[in-house]
């Protein structure tokens, strides 16, 4: 038997039957799994369960999950898929926006959630892809401290953000269409929108002080994707 502990997720919903029913594909497919019914408890449960990652639905009685998801961020860097309604698209970009990592929409496949929390926490898995920073003019990206240095100053960035800026620094100058990003970061059965890259990165550029009508770090290719354009030292 493994000595490895099991992932551990947090299913918030105030419905009683999507918690059951997400509890038991979960459950199933080898996860932990703790729940709550309330975004007051969802913010506790953080602090004293330590998820691993959280699936989170916006509509809760109480604080709503956006504010849920605002407190969080004070406090925690876990990984969040937010469950929202199909025909509130504005949730799905003020969630994104807030610092969700991804965002599955009502009504969904158990499968397919099970198949994103699965995609989300197998990049915490690997190993670092480089040994030392890679520095560039104003920036410095530490895969194995998982630091980022902007002009020598430490730079708060998600897990997610972290990882997207990793990929693009991975191969400085070469354009990333926004599917290899996705595959490269999210992974290749994500089963999200593309535009979801937009937002991180533009919340990347805001971690990073990096306008995007004059970038010193990260380059909109119009058509195509991003690419990293500060010189390498």
């Amino acid at each position: 038997m493994s000595d490895v502990a099991s992932p551990r997720i947090l299913v918030v919903d105030d419905e009683e039957n999507i918690r059951a029913l997400v509890e038991t594909y979960l459950k199933n497919d080898g996860y932990d799994v703790v729940t709550a019914a309330t975004g007051e408890d969802a913010v506790e449960m953080v602090a004293s369960a330590a998820p691993d990652l959280v699936i989170l639905d916006v509509r809760l009685p109480g604080i709503d999950g956006f504010e849920v998801l605002r407190r969080l961020r004070k406090q925690s860097d876990v990984f969040v898929i937010m469950l929202t309604a199909r025909a509130e698209e504005l949730d799905t970009l003020v969630g994104l926006e807030v610092g969700a990592d991804d965002y599955v929409t009502k009504p969904f496949s158990p499968r397919e959630l099970v198949a994103r929390v699965r995609a989300m926490l197998r990049r915490t898995r690997g190993e670092p892809r480089v040994d030392q920073a890679l520095h560039f003019d104003g920036l410095s990206v530490d895969e194995a401290r998982r630091e980022v240095l902007v002009d020598g100053e430490p730079a708060p960035l998600t897990a997610l953000e972290f990882d997207l800026l990793g990929a693009l620094a991975s191969a400085p100058g070469r354009v990333f269409t926004r599917r290899q990003l996705i595959e490269r970061v999210w992974g290749w059965d994500f089963y999200g929108e593309e535009r979801v890259v937009d937002v991180h990165v533009r919340n990347l550029r805001k971690a990073l002080g990096d306008p995007a009508d004059s970038p010193r770090f990260i380059s909109t290719v119009r058509g195509v994707g991003y690419k990293l354009t500060a010189r390498p030292r």
